[in-house]
C-alpha cells in the first residue's frame, strides 16, 4: 500500500504518542525560540532511531528508510537548481525588472485595493516569493494607502492575498516546485491545475477588493515613481526583455517538460544579457551560482532585484532532504501507515479523501506554523490514500497548495504569520479577514471535491495520454 515497507508495526498508542511528540518539538522550536526547522527536524529523526533501535530494528533499515524517504525529493531539488540559475538569468536579462516595472505603470488612485492586489500579484509571478514581494512592493502600497487615509487592514489584506497568489503560481517559486514534485507531476501541469480553483479565487478576490475600494482621482504616487526610477537605473528594463518569459509560455503549452522549459528560457535569458550587460565569464557565473546582486541606492528597488543563483535554494534543498528523510523513517517504523489504516475507512471517496489532505494540510500549518513540512508531510502521507480511491496525483499537489502555501500567512505563529505582521507592523488577525484569496483557496478545493468539479480521475489522465 505505501511506497516505503514498514520494518516494523507500532502500537496506536506509540505511533499517536511520537506524532505528538514530534508535533510539540517542531511547534516549541518554530514558534517559541523562532529556530529554522532544520534543527527540530533532526531532532525528531535522532528520537525517531532512538524509537526504532530500542524496538530492535537493525540500524541499516533505519538508515534505508531515510535514505529511500529523501529518494522522494530528488526531482525537486533539481529543479530547484534550475530555478535558481533562472531567477539569477531572468536578473541580469531584465526580464523580471521589465515585468515588475510594466506592473508599477498601471497603479492610479481610483480601485486602489483592487490594484494593490493585481500589481503584488504580478510582482509575485515574477519573483516567485511571497515574502520578498510583501516586504518590498507590499511596504510601498501600505505607504500610499497612509497617505490617503485608507484602510491598513484592507490594504494588506490585498498585498497578502496578491504575494500568495503569485508564490502559489509562479514557476519560480520554491512551494509550487515542492508541490509538483513531491507527487512526481510536471511542474507546468501542476500549475495549469491549479487554475480551476486559483482562477475562480482570482477574480472572486478582485471582485472583493474592487467593491472595497474607494472612488479616489487623486494621490501622491511618489513612492510608486520613486521605485520605477530606480528600476530604470539598473538599465535592465527593455522590451526584448520579456522574450524570455514569451518562451517558458510557449514550452509551458506544448508541455514539455519543466526543467527543459526551465533551461531553455535561462540560456535565453543569458544570451539577451550580452545586448546590456557586459558580464565576463567569471561574473556570469558568480551571478548564476550567487545570484543577481542591484546596487541602485534604492534599498527596496536592491532588495527587490537581488536574488537568485543555485546558492539561494541550499535552504529549501536541505531542508526537503531533512523533512523527507523524516518521512522515509515514519514510515519505515510504521507509525503513518498504523495511523492511516485506522482511519483508511474514512477513505472510500474522493470528496472526503480531498476533504481529509486539506485539513491535514492546514493542520500541519497551525500545529507547527510550517509551509514547506504541511506540503511535504501531508503529500508524502495522502498518495497512497489518493490512488485507492482512483484520484490523478495532480489532485493532491492542487491540495497540497490551496490548503498548504496560502494557510501559513493567516497563523499568527507561524514563519509567514510572524514575518508579514513585524514587516507591516499590522497584527495578524487584523488582516485576516481580508486575506480573502488565501481564504477562498481552501474552501474552492474542499468544494469541488465535494461536487467532483474539476477532479481528475487516473483511468481519464491515462486515456488523455494515450
Amino acid at each position: 500500500m505505501f511506497r516505503i515497507k514498514s520494518i516494523y508495526t507500532p502500537k496506536l498508542s506509540e505511533a499517536v504518542g511520537i506524532i505528538i511528540a514530534i508535533l510539540l518539538i517542531m511547534g516549541f522550536s518554530i514558534i517559541k525560540l523562532e529556530a529554522a526547522p532544520h534543527i527540530p527536524i533532526l531532532i525528531s529523526i535522532m528520537m525517531l532511531f532512538l524509537f526504532g533501535l530500542g524496538k530492535k530494528v537493525a540500524y541499516k533499515e533505519l538508515e534505508m528508510g531515510m535514505a529511500e524517504g529523501a529518494k522522494a525529493g530528488l526531482p525537486a531539488i533539481y529543479l530547484f537548481f534550475f530555478i535558481g540559475i533562472l531567477i539569477s538569468s531572468w536578473m541580469i536579462s531584465g526580464t523580471i525588472p521589465t515585468l515588475i516595472y510594466s506592473g508599477f505603470s498601471i497603479v492610479t488612485p481610483k480601485f486602489f485595493y483592487a490594484l494593490a492586489f493585481i500589481v503584488t500579484s504580478i510582482v509575485g509571478v515574477c519573483i516567485g516569493s511571497s515574502l520578498t514581494t510583501i516586504a518590498t512592493i507590499g511596504i510601498a502600497f501600505l505607504g500610499i494607502s497612509n497617505a490617503l487615509g485608507l484602510s491598513e487592514a484592507i490594504t494588506a489584506g490585498a498585498i497578502v492575498s496578491g504575494a500568495f497568489f503569485g508564490d502559489k503560481m509562479s514557476p519560480l517559486s520554491d512551494t509550487t516546485n515542492l508541490a509538483s514534485s513531491i507527487i512526481k507531476v510536471d511542474l507546468f501541469e501542476h500549475i495549469r491545475n491549479m487554475m480551476w480553483t486559483t482562477g475562480p479565487a482570482f477574480i472572486l478576490s478582485l471582485l472583493f477588493f474592487g467593491v472595497l475600494s474607494p472612488d479616489i482621482s487623486e494621490a501622491d504616487l511618489s513612492k510608486i515613481n520613486h521605485y520605477q526610477e530606480g528600476l530604470l537605473k539598473t538599465d535592465l528594463v527593455h522590451w526584448y526583455s520579456i522574450i524570455p518569459i514569451v518562451i517558458l509560455l510557449i514550452m509551458t503549452v506544448a508541455k514539455k517538460p519543466a526543467l527543459l522549459t526551465l533551461a531553455l528560457s535561462s540560456v535565453s535569458a543569458i544570451v539577451l544579457s550580452f545586448i546590456h550587460h557586459s558580464a565576463g565569464g567569471k561574473e556570469l557565473f558568480n551571478i548564476l551560482f550567487n545570484g543577481y546582486v542591484s546596487h541602485t541606492g534604492i534599498d527596496a528597488v536592491d532588495s527587490l532585484l537581488s536574488r537568485g543563483g543555485i546558492d539561494s535554494m541550499m535552504f529549501t534543498i536541505s531542508l526537503v532532504i531533512l523533512a523527507l528523510s523524516m518521512g522515509g523513517l515514519l514510515f519505515t517504523l510504521g507509525i503513518i501507515p498504523v495511523l492511516l489504516n485506522r482511519v483508511e475507512h474514512l477513505f472510500t471517496h474522493s470528496s472526503r479523501t480531498i476533504a481529509s489532505a486539506a485539513l491535514t494540510a492546514i493542520g500541519i500549518n497551525i500545529l507547527v506554523g510550517e509551509q514547506y513540512l504541511s506540503i511535504l508531510l501531508t503529500g508524502e502521507t495522502f498518495q497512497s490514500s489518493f490512488q485507492k480511491v482512483g484520484l490523478a496525483r495532480k489532485n493532491l499537489s492542487r491540495v497540497l497548495e490551496d490548503a498548504g502555501t496560502v494557510i501559513n500567512p493567516l497563523v499568527p505563529w507561524s514563519v509567514c504569520g510572524v514575518f508579514i505582521s513585524n514587516v507591516l507592523g499590522i497584527s495578524t488577525l487584523s488582516y485576516l479577514p481580508f486575506s480573502i484569496f488565501c481564504l477562498l483557496s481552501p474552501v474552492l478545493t474542499i468544494l469541488f471535491g465535494l461536487t467532483g468539479k474539476t477532479l481528475t480521475f487516473e483511468d481519464e489522465e491515462h486515456k488523455a495520454v494515450a
